[in-house]
């Protein structure tokens, strides 16, 4: 590919680009529509007099008024700002496959036919969507051997509390509810594996790693027992690391009475090669918008797919989607009595499920097993480029490696030179790569960088990845200051008091609120 192996050179714009209102002039449009036509308006009457009261705005909304060469230019710079996935190698964001996402399927996401469908059009109109959706499930059953999943789900952590959901419902017609509510989760599973059953109402209980960075087995029987409702387990962890005693820990928990989730939100390295419910999970999770071939999103639309056994399928979110043998028809099953009800409007990310279905009947079997098996082998042909670099170590399961991520520490760079993850996540955005992951709080594995290369990047790309962290880490002994400045070429600087982001008085997350704090 000859890509460079350091952008020394590179240099993002920087327009210093105002927000859009404050570009607003007033009585400035950039389109004015024509008048309707009388005979058009006399047969539409007073369209405005017919809306209830209670929808009619009282004042006009508040719009930035702007021409549109300005409009397209603002949105211009502001692209001209912006590193993704079609401008760089953004590998980083380990746990969370940020990977190249095939143009076509956003063509067919666009396409009419499917962007103008709308949910509550009559079932005989909709086969197509709904044929997607009973197609992609079929698709999730085989990948994990579940018997049930529901695409419902908005993203990773609702799922998670989809699941959460149908557990407790589970022991609520048991008649056990009282008594199990206690949830045991890993330090090293994903967040939401704590958070998400807390919310439903569980009491969690934290398996921390020995030291070797495996949950304790031992631990896990100390704490399992008949106030055990169920465990939420990530496999791999978010180290990177499998845990090879997994089945012992679900049969640990089974012989409790308990119910075992399995978190697969990545499942980039696993498709082809192990199910979850070969593992003897009752329940689990898939992101399609990460491992599915369909856009992270970044808090934006997801889907994540929630399979089960079918002893849990009648609680399922309704509507699930059915297809009726005799005729071939598919159709909307809102007769689910024992359902915990809808989680998300109407179907969930429609275009997320198009996607993902698109690139998963593209890829075939044979195509999602090679996903995995090349994910693996970028991430330990990427690690080790990376042990070479005086100042980074791989905590935990020493001589074992790795599978499609690894959470890595630069612990002895920041204790020779200062110079700690953060700085290291500013400065290389200097040579055009982003985004840069460390880890979610608390920081267990110190001074973290956790990094996925998976299927999508080429081996230049690793070497051009690897290269930047070295060349920071020798940045780091010799001009400390350098690194713990930067970003020096973005369109971002660094944050002058980092204190501030804790004080909501100092900031403002949408224009209204901003309005509202300087008191206009």
């Amino acid at each position: 590919m000859g890509i460079t192996k350091v952008r020394k050179n590179f240099h993002q714009a920087r327009w210093d680009e105002p927000m859009i209102f404050e570009l607003s002039t007033p009585g400035v449009r950039g389109i004015i529509p024509p008048a309707a036509e009388a005979e058009v308006a006399a047969a539409a009457g007073d369209v405005v007099g017919k809306l209830p009261e209670s929808i009619r705005r009282k004042t006009p909304p508040a719009l930035p008024e702007v021409d549109q060469k300005r409009v397209l230019a603002h949105y211009l710079h502001l692209s001209q700002e912006t590193l993704g996935s079609n401008l760089n190698a953004d590998m980083s964001q380990g746990t969370c496959t940020m990977k190249y996402n095939p143009r076509i399927n956003e063509d067919l996401a666009m396409e009419s036919r499917f962007a103008n469908v709308h949910p509550w059009q009559d079932e005989d109109t909709l086969q197509g969507i709904l044929e997607i959706y009973w197609g992609m499930e079929q698709i999730m059953k085989a990948v994990s051997g579940m018997d049930r999943f529901t695409l419902q789900p908005g993203g990773g952590a609702h799922a998670v509390f989809t699941a959460a959901s149908i557990i407790r419902a589970y022991w609520r017609d048991k008649g056990e509810l009282d008594t199990r509510d206690e949830v045991v989760t890993s330090m090293f599973s994903h967040p939401c594996d704590a958070a998400s059953p807390h919310t439903a109402g569980f009491k969690i209980i934290t398996l921390m790693p020995k030291e070797d960075g495996y949950p304790d087995l031992e631990a896990m029987k100390s704490v399992v027992g008949p106030r055990t409702a169920a465990i939420f387990f990530t496999n791999p962890e978010d180290t990177g690391i499998y845990n090879p005693l997994i089945e012992e820990f679900v049969k640990v928990a089974h012989e409790a009475g308990a119910v075992c989730f399995n978190d697969q939100a990545n499942g980039n390295v696993l498709m082809g090669i192990a199910r979850t419910r070969d593992a003897g999970f009752d329940l689990c999770h898939y992101n399609l918008h990460k491992t599915f071939g369909t856009p992270h999103g970044g808090s934006g639309p997801g889907t994540g797919a929630m399979g089960c056994r079918e002893e849990f399928a009648k609680y399922l979110p309704y509507p699930t989607v059915e297809k009726d043998p005799a005729t071939g028809r598919f159709y909307l099953d809102y007769d689910r009595p024992e359902s915990i009800g809808k989680i998300k409007g109407f179907l969930g990310s429609a275009g997320v499920v198009l996607r993902a279905y698109c690139w998963a009947m593209a890829m075939g079997p044979e195509g999602l097993r090679e996903t995995a098996e090349i994910s693996a082998l970028n991430n330990n042909y990427f690690m080790e480029l990376v042990k070479r670099i005086p100042g980074v170590s791989a905590p935990y399961a020493e001589g074992h490696r790795r599978l499609e991520e690894c959470r890595w520490s630069w612990q002895p760079l920041t204790e020779e030179t200062g110079v700690g993850t953060d700085d290291i996540l500013r400065r290389v955005g200097d040579f055009g790569l982003q985004h840069y992951w460390s880890s979610h709080h608390p920081w267990v594995v110190p001074e973290p960088m956790t990094i996925e290369p998976c299927e999508t990047f080429a081996k230049e790309e690793l070497e051009e990845y690897a290269a930047v962290l070295a060349q920071i880490a020798e940045e780091a002994r010799t001009d400390p200051e350098l690194v713990k400045q930067s970003p020096h070429k973005c369109a971002t600087h660094k944050r002058a008091a980092e204190e501030e982001l804790d004080d909501p008085t100092k900031w403002a997350t949408t224009w209204k609120a901003y309005k509202r704090k300087i008191g206009k």
